[in-house]
């Protein structure tokens, strides 16, 4: 009898207890997850077989996020109230759970399928709203970049979309809304903006709003 494989699509958020936790345990998290659930995690072919679990993008150490998405693929179909409730009992904190649908098998990867991600970042050094909306205009106007990842050098300029200045948070801090685009050989990260702005890093608070898609 051939296994019936189902594959769903979790939508969910990162919050701030898992802040620094590294995708990895992320990834070993939902693997726990679903062992716990009692869902039947199905697993690749070979000599080592892997938990098939496909994650979007990954998400930098230290952000929190409202947008992450992950598919899943089990060895038997089930409704998915029933998923959800499975998932419920078992799902640890931090990670709360906005939404599962199925996905039909044959559907191009999540990572493929990634072009670009929004953030929403919190300046926790006190400037000026002029003052950052002055280095803003200035990146913007930038024809080039140049940065270095891990050794390489890489023009970050054309992976920014767009930054938006926002309004000031309840403590008077400064906020920005930055989109990065994703490609196969480069993707934009949001602390590096922070970092070509001038500031600090560290002294930065950002947060994954959105992910966006291929249609």
């Amino acid at each position: 009898m051939d296994t019936i494989l189902m594959r769903i699509r979790i939508y969910y958020a990162k919050t701030d207890i898992l802040r620094y936790t590294g995708n990895l345990d992320v990834h070993k998290m939902w693997e726990r997850t679903l062992r716990r659930s009692g869902l039947p995690l199905a697993y690749s072919q070979g000599f080592h077989p892997q938990p098939k679990l496909n994650q979007a993008c990954p998400l930098p150490l230290g952000m929190t996020s409202s947008s992450e998405v992950i598919d899943i693929w089990l060895e038997s179909a089930f409704p998915i109230e029933t998923i959800s409730a499975k998932l419920a009992r078992a799902i640890p904190p931090g990670i709360q759970i906005q939404n599962i649908e199925q996905i039909d098998l044959d559907k191009p990867s999540l990572p493929t399928r990634v072009i670009s991600s929004d953030y929403e970042v919190l300046i926790l050094d006190p400037i000026e709203f002029n003052e950052l909306e002055t280095k803003v205009q200035n990146l913007l106007d930038s024809t080039t970049l140049l940065r270095n990842r891990r050794g390489k050098n890489y023009d970050l300029r054309p992976l920014i979309e767009a930054i938006h200045m926002l309004s000031k948070d309840e403590s008077d801090l400064c906020r920005l809304s930055i989109r990065l685009a994703a490609r196969n050989n480069a993707t934009g990260r949001p602390e590096e903006v922070v970092s070509a702005l001038g500031l600090a890093p560290d002294a930065a608070r950002i947060h994954r709003t959105a992910l966006h898609f291929l249609t």
